[in-house]
């Protein structure tokens, strides 16, 4: 097979591209550390033997595998956990708590993505997710560490986009990565070298004010970069934090407003993010034509739409002003 999309940066930290849906939406990071690697996030199982191959180029055996690290448990994150794990013989697997579960009895969290896609399309995008044995696989609490041949990674509890989330701090790079915590960035969109990052709101554990203090989490640590699982690397990352709070309450504020309009929120919540996106965007100075934005964008704002509803639907504190 052809060698997948690799961009490499310093400190032994690269993006393999997870080629979900179109290139550079989702990527898998590996660390290399003195011979040793962890990768975090696997996107799902076809992304895998691209995975295999880059460790190859690389001339990492797949024995030198020591972890494999899921930022959370949704399926284009974590989906090629299973596979991974049958190709890289001595990894452990390292999860958030409360997603360790269902990486050893994946059962309700395929059901689940298969109620949403049907099983025919769920076979299509993600493949197949047996179980993990129990044994190769470690939790990681809030502010638990592990040691990757000598190079420190310590794993935050940061909830907000989901609750099984965690952002993991490379002490030796000064640099997170956030899965979906801080947001998507796609490439297309930088600007002279300045990113647009907006937030994911998707289905089914939105929470705003998590969001905005998990944002606040990561920042207290003065990090260099985020690598972002869509799509790798940013900086400007005081920029993007003030941003990110802004347009999370924009979500909010749009979701708020369509709270009554029964079965058009869908529609309505969807275009009033696009409007919201699209003005940001020419704000940030993105010169794209508005077909190639909205094809970039139609999948996320779908996703967001349906976990703001969500998010409404829970409670009608949740009515109120945040």
């Amino acid at each position: 097979m052809s060698l997948p999309l690799i961009t490499d940066y310093e400190y032994g930290i690269s993006a393999i591209d997870a080629q979900f849906h179109r290139p550079r939406r989702a990527a898998i990071h590996l660390i290399a550390e003195k011979g040793v690697a962890a990768l975090v996030d696997t996107g799902t199982s076809f992304s895998v033997p691209g995975v295999v191959a880059a460790l190859e180029q690389k001339n990492i055996a797949a024995e030198d595998v020591a972890y494999v690290i899921l930022t959370h448990i949704h399926l284009d994150h974590a989906g090629g956990a299973s596979q991974c794990m049958q190709f890289f013989p001595n990894a452990k697997l390292v999860v958030h708590p409360r997603g360790a579960s269902h990486m050893a009895n994946p059962i309700r969290l395929v059901a689940g993505a298969m109620s949403v896609y049907g099983e025919a399309e769920f076979k299509r995008v993600y493949g197949e997710i047996i179980p993990i044995n129990i044994e190769r696989i470690v939790e990681a609490p809030d502010e638990s560490r592990i040691n990757l041949n000598g190079r420190s990674l310590l794993f935050l509890d940061t909830p907000g986009h989901a609750r099984h989330h965690n952002c993991i701090y490379d002490e030796r790079s000064q640099s997170f990565f956030t899965g979906d915590t801080f947001g998507v960035s796609y490439r297309e969109f930088d600007v002279n070298g300045k990113e647009f990052v907006f937030p994911t709101t998707s289905p089914v554990q939105f929470d705003p004010v998590a969001a905005h203090t998990s944002i606040d989490r990561i920042m207290s640590y003065k990090p260099r970069y985020a690598y972002l699982t869509h799509y790798s690397r940013i900086g400007n990352l005081a920029c993007h934090a003030q941003s990110l709070h802004d347009l999370i309450d924009a979500h909010v504020t749009i979701a708020q407003r369509a709270k009554d309009d029964g079965v058009e929120r869908q529609s309505i919540i969807s275009e009033a993010l696009r409007n919201l996106l699209l003005q940001n965007l020419s704000e940030h100075g993105c010169q794209l034509p508005r077909n190639e934005i909205n094809d970039l964008l139609n999948t996320d704002i779908r996703l967001n739409a349906q976990g703001l509803i969500h998010w409404l639907d829970q409670s009608p504190e949740r009515f109120k002003q945040l």
